[in-house]
């Protein structure tokens, strides 16, 4: 999850670059398609047999929410300080947790819930409505946030019975259309130096999608999220650096807010996975109490 937050930084950072001369759709649409090409050695290694599945419509409505959510996502990150921008995608957790009682039926007590209150606070904090930095963008921000939190329960859902590799092809695969479709009505073909940016993005994309589907596999989608905050200290040195941006006390202090509650929850869910690793022998040992 560290390695898949580095990726996902830098990606950031080449998507701001190519925003200055290219339209989200097609930032989005160019992202896929090189991430598409970075997968395309997964094919090659498992053989055509990796694309069989019972749960293509699963991929379906999981790759719609995914690529409207990279839309908004990539917009915030063209229009706000970059800085803000992924902070405000830090409130994912937050939606992950509820959506989890939801979809995945899991339990979240008193504590847990004054967390995720704690981290909402957090996020007025930033955007600060009745401001002037309260705009559209924000709004747009917190929008990619809610939908990528639904991502990640789906992933998760979908990792119950399907190897990492298929969910990393079959959803570069059904991105690549997806994207394509809105790119046209706003096509222009890159010049010069973007054609790099927006290569580097599909493969930092598409690599920080497959480090992301293991971690998400391999343990609980609410204690791993909260490692994505490594994210916040790569795109502010490179926003300073490249965009002469300076990170704004609210911003600070709002992504400490929600790295805090973020970070509780984290470490509730791994006692919570001590105690039941601990307690389930016994349980099953007695099956009648």
């Amino acid at each position: 999850m560290l390695g898949s937050a580095c990726f996902f930084g830098l990606m950031a950072v080449a998507i701001r670059l190519a925003s200055a001369t290219l339209h989200t759709f097609e930032i989005a649409f160019f992202r896929n398609f090189f991430g598409l090409v970075a997968a395309a050695p997964l094919l090659l290694r498992h053989g055509p047999q990796i694309l069989r599945t019972t749960q293509f419509p699963r991929y379906i409505v999981r790759c719609v929410i995914g690529v409207v959510s990279m839309f908004c996502g990539f917009w915030a990150i063209g229009h706000l300080p970059l800085a803000q921008a992924v902070s405000l995608s830090y409130s994912t957790p937050l939606f992950v947790t509820i959506a989890a009682v939801w979809m995945l039926g899991e339990q979240v007590r008193a504590r847990r819930w004054a967390a995720v209150i704690v981290g909402f606070i957090g996020v007025l904090v930033i955007v600060r409505p009745g401001s002037s930095s309260f705009t559209l963008g924000t709004l747009v921000a917190l929008s990619a946030a809610v939908l990528s939190g639904l991502v990640s329960i789906q992933i998760k859902q979908l990792s119950r019975t399907e190897p990492a590799d298929r969910i990393v092809l079959y959803t570069t695969m059904l991105w690549v259309p997806m994207s394509l479709v809105p790119a046209l009505f706003v096509w222009e073909w890159p010049q010069g130096i973007t054609w790099a940016w927006i290569v580097a993005a599909g493969f930092m994309g598409t690599g920080g999608h497959m480090l992301w589907t293991r971690a998400l596999k391999l343990g609980d989608v609410s204690a791993l999220t909260p490692i994505s905050f490594m994210q916040l200290p790569i795109v502010a040195i490179f926003g300073w650096l490249l965009f002469d941006e300076r990170l704004d006390r609210w911003t600070v202090i709002g992504a400490a807010i929600i790295f805090s509650a973020n970070a509780y929850i984290a470490h509730r869910e791994a006692t919570l996975s001590k105690k039941h690793a601990t307690t389930a022998p016994t349980e099953a040992a007695q099956p009648n109490e």
